[in-house]
């Protein structure tokens, strides 16, 4: 019987083809996909440039909701950015082989997704000219920020996070970065690929004290996963807000960010594959091993979810227990339900086998998945503010077309870079994917 593309084992040959043949010349699909991004962005862009002009009443920030739309974006793309240290970092320590042909586009998304993330803080502030007033440096005014604020450690967290993920990032993209400049046919693509690759020959010696620095910087990496969104979910437990004073909290939205992670994940390699043909090597057991770390995540989620209920009527607080009763049954049961229904009941779809692999399946799950989660922040933040303790200070969150044109700004932001990096340079590790071939297939040809 003959093999289908996705039993039949590649050479390394096969594999720089495959890798490879993503940096062609773009086509019109491709030309259609950054000017649509572009158009998103330009979308954001003219949004601000409106609040910028006419003040932060343009947004829908207003007593007593003063975080909205801009927050529940910065902590959802803080979010999606975990899952890429998490497939390149903690799985490389374990040696988990379904991560190499995935890890790479993780790692981008990773990188963008905080270079996105970075934006909210900026535009939240309303005037961010003055975003330096968050940095702790000497100056005539003695403005030094406030070191017990939560706000100020996301700087730190953040930061920290765009240098170390960027780092790793850049190093795992050298081999592959001298296979493309050695087979670079324009004279543009040969010097981008001759300084990036930063005089890669893959002699032994540079493979040696490669491999030993790669594994150095997963494990400097690897507990980002856990400090940095903990740092982010700080910024709600650290105070008394009904819906926000919780232990649970850094937990809980770790494993938020891995499940929304993984999510994008599958909507962006989906297509990636599709795009490009590389069946021989994303294969259905690496949607398989993806849809597990679904379940798992989602799973712990909807732990979360329960338990917050629970300790809300066990506390016997009447604040905590009416904050969990409206969210449920309040203004804004929509997102709540939505969350509910994208985050909890149909992951467990997955529970099917024959689901886990059903790649049409899995791409529609993916996208509820990014909803659900979003939806998530929306009702950590909006609903806690708008029902806090003294009834006479609740109101409601004035939807603004601005906080809307932001939103799909930064959505096209993301996708711009994506964009751009998947043509200009290998969106799939070919020196990883070299690292599990089978002896026989690995002896077949001299690289």
């Amino acid at each position: 019987m003959e093999q289908t593309n996705d039993e039949k084992e590649v050479s390394y040959k096969r594999v720089d083809d495959l890798v490879l043949r993503m940096l062609e010349p773009p086509g019109a699909g491709w030309a259609i996909l950054l000017l649509t991004c572009l158009f998103c962005v330009g979308i954001g862009a003219y949004s601000w440039t409106l609040q910028i002009l006419f003040g932060i009443g343009e947004s829908g920030k207003s007593h007593p909701i003063s975080w909205g739309f801009y927050i529940t974006n910065f902590v959802f793309w803080v979010g999606i950015a975990h899952s890429g240290t998490l497939i390149s970092a903690v799985l490389y320590l374990f040696r988990a082989r379904f991560r190499n042909p995935i890890y790479r586009l993780a790692e981008a998304m990773t990188v963008f997704a905080v270079l996105t993330a970075g934006l909210f803080p900026l535009i939240h502030l309303g005037r961010p000219w003055f975003f330096y007033w968050l940095m702790p440096y000497p100056n005539e005014r003695a403005l030094w920020p406030n070191f017990r604020s939560p706000l100020l450690w996301d700087v730190f967290a953040v930061s920290t996070y765009l240098t170390v993920s960027a780092t790793f990032f850049i190093v795992g993209l050298i081999p592959d970065i001298a296979i493309c400049r050695d087979r670079a046919k324009t004279m543009f693509r040969k010097v981008l690929y001759t300084v990036t690759s930063l005089g890669w020959s893959g002699n032994m010696g540079q493979w040696k004290h490669y491999t030993s620095a790669y594994l150095l910087f997963a494990a400097f990496a690897a507990p980002l996963v856990v400090s940095v969104h903990s740092v982010v979910s700080w910024d709600f437990a650290m105070s008394i807000v009904p819906g926000w004073h919780a232990t649970i909290f850094p937990p809980y939205f770790v494993a938020g960010a891995i499940f929304s992670g993984v999510g994008m994940v599958i909507t962006l390699i989906i297509p990636l594959r599709a795009a490009f043909g590389l069946h021989e090597l994303i294969r259905p057991v690496h949607f398989d091993a993806m849809s597990k770390l679904i379940m798992l995540t989602s799973g712990v989620v909807t732990y979360a979810y329960v338990t917050e209920f629970y300790v809300a009527w066990f506390s016997n607080n009447p604040y905590e227990r009416f904050q969990f009763w409206f969210r449920p049954f309040g203004d804004y049961w929509v997102a709540f339900w939505g969350m509910a229904i994208c985050n909890c009941m149909f992951p467990l779809l997955l529970w099917i086998k024959r689901l886990r692999t059903n790649i049409a399946f899995l791409f529609v799950l993916s996208i509820f998945i990014n909803i659900g989660m979003w939806l998530e922040r929306f009702n950590i933040i909006v609903q806690s503010l708008a029902r806090e303790y003294i009834p006479a200070a609740w109101g409601e969150y004035n939807y603004s077309m601005v906080d809307f044109g932001i939103t799909i700004g930064a959505f096209g932001w993301f996708g711009m870079w994506m964009t751009l990096f998947i043509k200009f340079f290998p969106a799939v590790s070919a020196w990883e994917i070299k690292e599990i071939l089978p002896v026989p297939n690995r002896n077949k040809e001299h690289h």
